[in-house]
């Protein structure tokens, strides 16, 4: 069985090592975190703080699109959006990764305190009883004061993470 980690499309672009997992995984992504994805391309702000990085993750992130804009693909991610919550057959990442993109909703069920993004990615995570993986210490931060209840990740401990997934999913 494959280790589930809730998380944004960007995620992906930015950390190469999510894709080529030492285990399956499967990464549940709100659709808006896909849409975002159109936004960061056509964005003139950089992503990383060295340019030959941000040019590498831009052309992830149009590799990415491209991916999600093959037909089969696309035909997955298009049928999952007619049913709030629905989810799309899995999309293969490489070996052992997949993603399933989740049309989830924001039900301002947190007000101000997490942007629509972070709700959905909190709902989904609460729906999917999956934890979140992000490299956004506040929001880790934002998560942990406000007591939301659900497990959190921070992408550098992505091992370790899946090791404790492991070790959770056998006893």
């Amino acid at each position: 069985m494959s280790r589930q980690f809730v998380t944004e499309a960007v995620m992906m672009a930015i950390y190469g090592q999510l894709l080529v997992p030492q285990s399956p995984v499967e990464y549940i992504v709100p659709y808006t975190t896909v849409m975002e994805l159109y936004e960061l391309r056509d964005s003139n702000e950089p992503l990383m703080n060295r340019e030959e990085d941000d040019r590498h993750v831009k052309m992830k992130i149009r590799e990415m699109i491209a991916y999600f804009e093959e037909p089969l693909n696309s035909k997955k991610i298009n049928r999952a959006l007619n049913v709030p919550w629905a989810k799309s057959a899995g999309i293969l990442l490489g070996e052992r990764a997949q993603l399933t993109v989740i049309n989830s909703v924001d039900t301002a069920a947190y007000g101000e305190q997490f942007d629509p993004i972070e709700t959905e990615l909190l709902l989904t995570s609460q729906r999917e009883k999956a934890p979140i993986l992000t490299d956004q210490f506040e929001l880790i931060q934002r998560i942990i004061e406000g007591g939301v209840p659900v497990q959190v990740y921070d992408i550098d401990d992505f091992d370790f993470a899946m090791e404790e997934e492991s070790f959770r999913s056998s006893h």
